[in-house]
């Protein structure tokens, strides 16, 4: 944190099974922070196939956003993004 008070943005990046959420999990409870998850499939409830969204137990762990948002049926834009 710097002198303003502002927060840093952590960004995590790789591929599919390197590790991501465990690493944000870590540093997300290391550091008071939360997780918004830019995976443009994990906003679709009930869409498990192409995505894998943090298990309960993890988002239990540190405050989740942009998971579930909307249904797979529903209009849903890169603007609404």
């Amino acid at each position: 944190m710097n002198a303003a008070g502002d927060h840093p943005l952590v960004v995590i990046l790789g591929p599919t099974g390197s590790g991501k959420t465990a690493l944000s999990l870590a540093l997300a409870e290391r550091f008071a922070g939360e997780i918004a998850s830019c995976d443009s499939v994990a906003i679709y409830r009930d869409l498990l196939i192409g995505t894998t969204k943090p298990s309960p137990q993890e988002r239990a762990r540190a405050p989740h956003h942009l998971l579930d948002l909307v249904a797979p049926e529903e209009p849903f834009t890169a603007g609404d993004y």
